[in-house]
């Protein structure tokens, strides 16, 4: 993989050759004005040594970043406006995925959605330094801001006691423009439209900037309004093999009782599913079933294939006004709201494959195992049952964050700085699915018939389209509301104390009363039936051609002819059904007994409602010390913080409502050193200590629970914990970089997180009665911090410009490498939740290797990148513990190969191009743990990730 992507780049180098920048524009880092001083530590922007040099366009971009990491006492790597709206980001994450130590994953639907820092998914989220959120999470969805209304982004890898202390994988700081950042009137504008390959579909990309400034009778006074409006419509497709289950032999000993090639379920005692390792895999392996020594056989008990088709949308408008009456003082107000609103149909086909009754006359001749094991690789199944579903969802979060804030001089040696903010955010989400069951005659499947993409074909696949072949399945009709809120007070001073010592102290508190509140419905229906022709007939399924042929909905070219499966079959359609729900409903309730399908179901439940109030002081020095003749920064301080909880919670099935009150506290020391040996060599180190509270979800104890949906005989369910505590991290980070110019420069760091009080699963098999559901035994998981682990590793990066002869001057790169070690405890329980050993395994998430490099071209009118991101192999995360193979889920190495190019057509308008996954990127997962399982022998899912290819123009003036 590095071979290949090392020769991608250097194919690319030509093409760099004859590209340059557009739409020049200094680098200029954002005006102090939060009380945040996680903003004020970096307020002035980086001077160049000696004469100054003024660079522009995407040169620009990478040498504000590079002074950004320069400047900062802490370890900090940023991203400059003119990197995010240079490059072929939509939204933070995407923009943060060439950062050292930055790993990005989670690329279906035509955009990146999830982000870890040195392997840690936890990072706190600030807005101009304040603490954001989306609904009642502890986090703001970074992939809901779109990138054009950045300004700068900061990722922390340390961090001082006066910033927020929450979140052990860092902070990710987002700044957006204000109208102080500008020398007078400032307009932009930005419209792409985006072409998503596997839709076939163009979307716009739209933003807009006003920002002007004027002098007055009170003062100098600013206003600045942006606005982004972004759609997507995207379609996923996955193929996945099922989990792997045990089955006798064909031969099975009589004394069992088994036919051959029965599927044998873990209450018979031969074996307990959600082991670690899963069951061996050698050839001959047996277990106990009934008092005898069976051997057995491992396949897989379905295979399914999601179609997702949606629609996204994410407005944005972003407002500052800002006043200075005098050259000690500013105030600013601002406002901030983004929608993410989203619309999917999921044309689900799932079949099982482990049906055992008809088989043939030899059933040994249905099957064939991979090599040297007891594992079935591809078997011909008769009698197979499967259904397919219309799965329609309709989500939308609103957000919004209101703020005041002050900044005042105190003479030439200090400043006090006052925040209030204010913010609310509101998830809803609807979720209604359909579906149609049949008994198919035969099903042919090769579980890996090659590098990882299962086949299964049925005898007549044209059955799939033909509605008088399918039954009317189960009905579900589900909804979810998650809001938060919250008051945030900041207070903050710095003050010199020239008299005493060289240096500064920092004080500050911070006040934050923080309500979270989840509410879910759930109402479900049985297969539609209708009365037999006597009161005592059995009730009589129906037909899908029986139904309104509005009903019928059909995807088609499913996986583009990529895979050995069907690529085209029938569901019903989740649109009809969203905008018929109450007819819907009718039919199912006069269909089956009455109370199944009740009308108060509909009313939502409250399951938890949180009240936390965090107050947190800080006192921190800064001052400077000579060592062996050149200076050294020193940065050390506590934090102390206190949280205190009022809960309530409620039982959906008793309705039962429990209050419980919790109250944590810490101090947290740090310090940070950054010695300067010469003006072109720095050395830093910090030792500090984090903490990541609990996700309110996490504290409810009462279960939500998941019927049977796949005839396995039990459902599933999940609960929270409410004597959870914190996570704490003690990090150590050192750090050597140079700088042989302003736009050039390497950097390394080592660290190393001790993380005490982990989060981890435990699975307990219950009987709960009453739920209304089709089962009474669940395995439900709840979290405990039963797990401690230690995540070390090392950082390489780099930025280059160097001066070249002719033609090639403006020829740049930027790169990076991170080299992670991750392990952590992992309790083992049986089926009650009892601990009954203990293993170790890597953290989620986590890749050992990944490294990103961006090759550049800054000259003329004319300018290019090309960005190559890569990742190794991950444990991205755990199996439901329902199953017998290994439960570790991983991924295979990840890429992307990103292009992006700009004319400039005038000094204020350019012509961009730009090109995402150009090489056609799979997604694809495996089980393993240890030396067990493989993407050879345990391949489980491969998800088809889109092209995109983006034609826009863009316009500046300042």
């Amino acid at each position: 993989m590095i071979e290949r992507a090392s020769l991608l780049l250097s194919a690319s180098a030509c093409a760099l050759v004859l590209a340059n920048p557009a739409l020049a524009q200094q680098a200029s880092q954002p005006s102090p004005a939060t009380g945040s001083t996680a903003r004020t530590e970096n307020d002035t922007a980086p001077q160049a040594q000696g004469e100054e040099i003024v660079v522009t366009g995407v040169r620009a971009s990478l040498v504000g970043a590079l002074n950004v990491k320069r400047e900062s006492v802490q370890i900090v790597d940023s991203v400059v406006s003119e990197d995010i709206g240079k490059l072929p980001d939509n939204n933070v994450i995407e923009a943060l995925q060439r950062i050292t130590g930055v790993q990005v994953t989670n690329r279906g639907s035509g955009e990146a959605q999830g982000i870890s820092i040195r392997g840690l998914g936890d990072a706190l989220t600030t807005q101009n330094g304040r603490n954001i959120f989306t609904a009642s999470g502890r986090s703001f969805s970074l992939a809901d801001i779109p990138a054009n209304l950045v300004s700068r982004i900061d990722v922390y890898k340390t961090r001082s006691a006066s910033q927020i202390e929450s979140g052990i994988a860092g902070q990710i700081d987002v700044f957006t423009r204000r109208p102080f950042d500008f020398d007078g009137f400032a307009i932009s504008g930005l419209a792409r439209g985006i072409y998503l390959e596997q839709d076939e579909s163009i979307n716009p990309n739209l933003s807009a900037l006003v920002s002007d400034r004027w002098e007055t009778g009170i003062g100098e006074v600013g206003l600045l309004v942006s606005g982004s409006y972004w759609k997507n419509n995207f379609r996923e497709q996955s193929i996945t093999a099922g989990a792997m289950v045990p089955f006798v032999t064909e031969n099975p000993p009589p004394a069992t009782g088994f036919t051959p090639l029965q599927r044998v379920f873990p209450e018979t005692g031969a074996w307990q599913p959600g082991t670690e390792r899963g069951l061996p895999t050698e050839a001959g392996s047996t277990f106990r079933l009934r008092g005898v020594d069976t051997p057995y056989y491992l396949s897989r008990d379905a295979v399914f294939s999601p179609d997702v088709q949606g629609e996204r949308e994410r407005p944005a408008v972003s407002a500052a006004l800002q006043w200075s009456p005098n050259s000690t003082s500013t105030y600013t107000a601002e406002f901030f709201w983004n929608r993410f609103e989203q619309t999917t149909m999921n044309s689900l086909f799932f079949s099982f494959v482990d049906w055992w009754q008809d088989l043939g006359p030899n059933p040994g001749s249905t099957f064939e195992l991979f090599d040297g094991t007891n594992i079935i690789k591809s078997r011909t199944v008769g009698s197979v049952f499967g259904f397919q579903s219309g799965d329609y969802t309709k989500s939308r979060t609103d957000s919004f964050v209101y703020a005041l804030n002050g900044r005042w001089e105190t003479g030439d040696t200090g400043y006090v700085t006052a925040d209030l903010s204010y913010q609310n955010s509101e998830f809803n989400t609807q979720f209604l699915a359909m579906r149609l069951n049949r008994v198919a005659n035969e099903i042919n499947v090769d579980f890996n018939e090659r590098d990882g993409f299962p086949a299964y074909n049925f005898d007549d696949n044209s059955l799939l389209l033909d509605p008088a072949q399918w039954t009317v399945g189960e009905f579900y009709d589900n909804a979810n509301r998650s809001r938060g809120s919250a008051f945030t007070a900041h207070l903050d001073t710095m003050q010199e104390f020239e008299q005493f010592f060289d240096g500064e102290i920092r004080f500050g508190v911070r006040y934050d009363d923080r309500k979270a509140m989840d509410s879910v419905r759930t109402q479900d229906a049985p297969a539609l039936t209708r009365a037999g022709v006597t009161p005592t007939a059995p009730r009589i399924p129906v037909r899908f051609n029986e139904l309104t042929p509005d009903l019928q909905q059909t995807n088609s070219d499913f996986f583009q002819g990529r895979a050995n499966v069907p690529t085209s079959w029938l569901v019903p359609n989740g649109q009809f059904i969203y905008d018929n729900t109450d007819l819907v409903r009718e039919l199912y309730r006069s269909s089956v007994d009455p109370g199944i399908l009740l009308t108060d179901a509909l009313t939502m439940v409250d399951v938890f409602d949180i009240n936390e109030k965090n107050m947190a002081a800080y006192l921190q020095l800064d001052t400077e010390i000579d060592l062996f003749g050149a200076p050294m920064l020193v940065q050390g301080g506590v934090r102390y913080v206190k949280v205190d909880r009022d809960l309530t919670f409620t039982d959906r099935v008793t309705g039962i409502v429990t209050d419980a009150e919790a109250s944590t506290d810490a101090v947290l020391p740090s310090l940070t050193l950054r010695w300067d040996i010469t003006p072109e060599l720095r050395v830093r180190f910090n030792y500090g200590e984090t903490l990541r509270q609990p996700a309110f979800g996490e504290l409810n104890p009462f279960p939500q629970l998941v019927g049977d949906l796949t005839g396995i005989g039990r459902g599933s369910g999940t609960s929270g914990n409410a004597n959870l505590q914190p996570t704490t991290s003690k990090n150590y980070d050192i750090g050597i970089e140079y700088y042989f110019n302003r736009s050039t420069g390497i950097f390394g760091t080592l660290f190393r997180r001790e993380i005490d009080g982990l989060v981890v699963p435990f699975t307990s098999v219950l009987t709960i009665p009453g739920t209304g559901l089709n089962t009474n035994v669940f395995a439900v998981t709840r979290p405990e911090n039963a797990s401690n682990g230690v995540l070390e590793g090392a950082e390489l990066g780099f930025i280059l410009f160097p001066e070249l002869p002719g033609v090639l001057n403006g020829l740049g790169a930027q790169g990076s490498l991170t080299i992670l070690d991750s392990n952590q405890n992992i309790p083992l329980t049986d089926s009650a939740g009892n601990v009954v050993g203990e293993d170790e395994s890597s953290f989620f998430g986590v890749s050992d290797l990944s490294y990103n490099v961006t090759l550049a071209y800054d000259r003329g009118p004319v300018g290019a990148r090309l960005s190559y991101v890569w990742r190794e192999a991950f444990l991205s995360n755990n199996e439901a513990r329902l199953f017998a193979n290994p439960i570790g889920v991983w991924r295979r190495p990840e890429s992307s190969l990103d292009f992006q190019l700009t004319v400039a057509v005038t000094d204020e308008l350019g012509v961009t191009f730009d090109a995402v996954n150009l090489t056609q990127e799979l997604q694809q997962s495996y089980y393993k743990f240890e030396d067990a399982g493989g993407q050879d022998t345990h391949n489980l899912g491969t998800t088809l990730l889109p092209r995109t290819f983006a034609l826009g123009v863009r316009y500046t003036f300042d």
